[in-house]
């Protein structure tokens, strides 16, 4: 079954990264000395201004540097004769000793001639032929003018390959450097002074798609010639001006600084007091190093044309407060700089790996220009459903699961097809039957529908869904799974929509730690959640834990565990009907105007929705969980679904349909790729259901967001 919503195809992706290709050259590293330049540097290593900003890209001012900033220099033989030039470096060793170094520039071996394919960009034809983006450019000269078109012939240049022991780097310039649990690139430039750009070429082999970091992952980084970045130090100062009754220990508390210290440096102070007017040395505090990391701090990149007065507003911190954390900035605000901003800030911005990203407001962000392929891989099981007899087919649908999910789901997206062609968006969709099976879907991926996509949205079971991941990766065609799938491979292109059981117990334990005072946290577990309730105990140490070693509650046990003088806060966790019944039996009776009880659960599994339970008995307990869906609202989406289906109402399957399809085309309207949106958005929220994605390296993208609920007078109402 196909549905065409639209007659054009998605234009040539805008290429928005530069890869690195390995040739034969050999690098250096220089630390900035008050009152270099760019041209001075590059003269003094012959090679040119440009190649070093190349590598160095996130260097804004080539008028201004900031002294001591680590650079990586190119040992650069074109800015040199033909016989090779001798260049003079420091050893690492911290002698004077100095070694010559004959470089030779690498010219293509041979080109290849390539008939650009619709879907082709830059960044792939450099991928598939191992050549950098630059290379490309320089022998096709008329793509520094216009953009990649499909049907352009462009001479790939062929290089020599590198041998593994040929290292363009001198080891004595540079040190191996270990990941620490939780740290990321930005907390390491930040550690060592360079750039992210410099990290990049110092680590080719880091991803360019995303900045993912594993712990124990080696990287080269460089230390100063004849020193380490351990050995460096200095002492900065700030330049102050005492405002009106302005004394020592007010100075102490903002700057740290001691009235001793103050004195010492300032000998007039000494002589003749603090005065109002005078201009005053203060010494600079300094960072520890070893603690930038994401336990301390979060990071934010400057954007172009930020000053300090909406950086302020945005991160929450005073000028003063940032400047104590990132010392650079005395020498002003520069668009790439990277800064460090505390944990506990609170601003207008979202955390997401530790960097700090803006709020996007998508829908205003939409380019309409933009026409993406949306694909649909459901099981409508046509194969048996007899479509021709309504009866039949509706006691069908009702009885097999695969066909009423499949059927919800594609409801709600309709609705968001519709909405978003109202917003202005062209789309083409393709939807077609998988009758859950391996071999149909394995069929249907042969269809150019598949080739050509920008997203596909299914299948729902594992298999078929891993079967489609694989195959359409090769294109790095994003894959969506609507419902909790599990794969026995590593799957870098799904997104898994449903957050997992672990980030359901995480956001539980959050919102319990939030609201949390002097309550009494008990835990009540079976011998199936022995771990979950350790788990629970270690968050909480002071909770009181008991283990149901009987088929049925122990009534005495329970009772003896709960307070009269505190509210009770009690975790139950098990999936035994019988179990949950008479556990919330013995609490409910246990309810006095002295003791207080509320229950919760770090996950909510089938067992607690089942008509046996006594959802009275929940309610006056205020039954608290984690939820993938949140509320049901009477929303514009309802609305728009009751219009579109004769007045019916919404299922969860429905909702969740309309949020993923919604969410998933103002990403690709918004930067034309699924993988680069997920860098730069944040968590998104519609009718039922929130999303906020973060790459797990080769395991996909994951949801980590997800809802707080609780029955509060027989309705069920949305916390968090």
């Amino acid at each position: 079954m196909q549905r065409p919503f639209a007659k054009y195809f998605l234009s040539t992706l805008v290429v928005l990264l530069v890869s690195f290709s390995a040739v034969a050259q050999k690098f250096t590293t220089h630390a900035v000395k008050k009152g270099e330049t760019i041209h001075s540097i590059s003269t003094q290593y012959k090679t040119t201004p440009e190649r070093i900003l190349n590598l160095n890209k996130e260097i804004k001012n080539v008028a201004e540097l900031k002294p001591n900033t680590i650079l990586i220099i190119p040992l650069d033989a074109k800015a040199a004769d033909s016989k090779g030039v001798t260049v003079k470096t420091t050893a690492g060793n911290g002698t004077d000793e100095s070694k010559s170094i004959i470089i030779v520039q690498e010219e293509p071996t041979s080109f290849i001639s390539y008939k650009v394919k619709r879907k082709d960009n830059l960044f792939r034809l450099s991928e598939k032929f191992d050549v950098s983006q630059d290379a490309i450019k320089k022998y096709n000269k008329e793509l520094y003018s216009v953009q990649l078109k499909k049907g352009m012939t462009l001479k790939i240049p062929k290089f020599k390959k590198m041998k593994p022991e040929d290292n363009p780097f001198d080891n004595g310039l540079f040190e191996m450097y270990t990941v620490k649990p939780k740290e990321t690139r930005w907390s390491i430039v930040n550690k060592y002074g360079i750039t992210i750009d410099s990290l990049l070429v110092l680590n080719p082999d880091l991803s360019k798609l995303d900045t993912y970091l594993a712990s124990g992952q080696e990287l080269r980084l460089p230390k100063k010639a004849g020193s380490t970045i351990a050995d460096q130090t200095s002492q900065l100062f700030i330049s102050y001006t005492v405002p009106p009754k302005k004394g020592f220990y007010a100075i102490e508390k903002e700057f740290g600084a001691t009235e001793a210290e103050i004195k010492a440096l300032n000998p007039e102070v000494k002589d003749r007091g603090l005065q109002e007017g005078m201009v005053i040395r203060i010494p600079q505090r300094k960072t520890d190093k070893k603690s930038v990391n994401t336990e301390n701090f979060n990071f934010y990149e400057v954007k172009q044309g930020e000053g300090e007065y909406s950086l302020n507003r945005k991160l929450g911190l005073s000028y003063k407060e940032l400047l104590a954390l990132n010392p650079e900035l005395q020498n002003g605000l520069k668009a790439g700089m990277v800064l460090k901003i505390p944990k506990d800030s609170n601003g207008d911005f979202e955390v997401k790996n530790s960097l700090i990203i803006e709020n996007v407001d998508l829908v205003s962000k939409m380019n309409l220009s933009t026409k993406p392929n949306l694909v649909f891989l459901l099981p409508f099981r046509l194969d048996m459903i007899n479509v021709d007899n309504k009866s039949s087919a509706s006691d069908a649908i009702v009885k097999r699961k695969d066909a009423n999910y499949s059927l919800g789901l594609y409801s709600g997206a309709l609705v968001a097809l519709d909405s978003i062609k109202k917003l202005g968006l062209t789309v083409n969709v393709s939807v077609f039957d998988t009758e859950k099976s391996v071999e149909k879907t394995r069929a249907l991926l042969a269809k150019p529908e598949l080739k050509n996509a920008d997203a596909v949205i299914g299948p729902l079971d594992s298999q078929s869904l891993q079967e489609v991941a694989v195959r359409v990766g090769q294109n790095q065609i994003p894959v969506i799974a609507p419902l909790p799938a599990k794969s026995d491979i590593s799957l870098s292109n799904v997104f898994y929509t449903v957050p997992s059981d672990t980030d359901l117990m995480k956001h539980m334990f959050s919102y319990v730690k939030e609201n949390v005072g002097t309550e009494n946290i008990v835990v009540i577990a079976d011998d199936e959640h022995k771990a979950t309730k350790e788990l629970i105990v270690k968050e909480f140490p002071n909770a009181k834990s008991l283990q149901l070693v009987e088929k049925y509650a122990m009534k005495n046990k329970i009772v003896a565990l709960l307070s009269s003088s505190q509210e009770n806060w009690v975790f139950l966790e098990t999936d035994q009907l019988n179990t949950i019944n008479s556990v919330i039996s013995v609490l409910n009776a246990s309810i006095t105007d002295k003791r207080k009880i509320r229950v919760f659960t770090t996950n909510k599994g089938k067992a607690f929705d089942s008509d046996k339970i006594n959802h009275t008995h929940l309610s006056y307990l205020s039954f608290t969980y984690p939820s993938v869906d949140g509320e049901d609202k009477n929303d514009s989406f309802e609305a728009a679904y009751k219009r579109m289906n004769k007045g019916k109402s919404p299922d969860k399957f429905a909702r969740r349909g309309f949020d993923i399809t919604f969410d998933v085309l103002l990403k690709l309207a918004y930067k034309q790729n699924l993988f680069e949106a997920s860098k730069f958005v944040g968590e998104t929220k519609y009718s039922a259901n929130k999303f906020n994605y973060t790459r797990e390296g080769a395991a996909g993208y994951r949801n980590h967001s997800s809802y707080i609920m609780a029955y509060d007078e027989m309705w069920i109402k949305q916390l968090d």
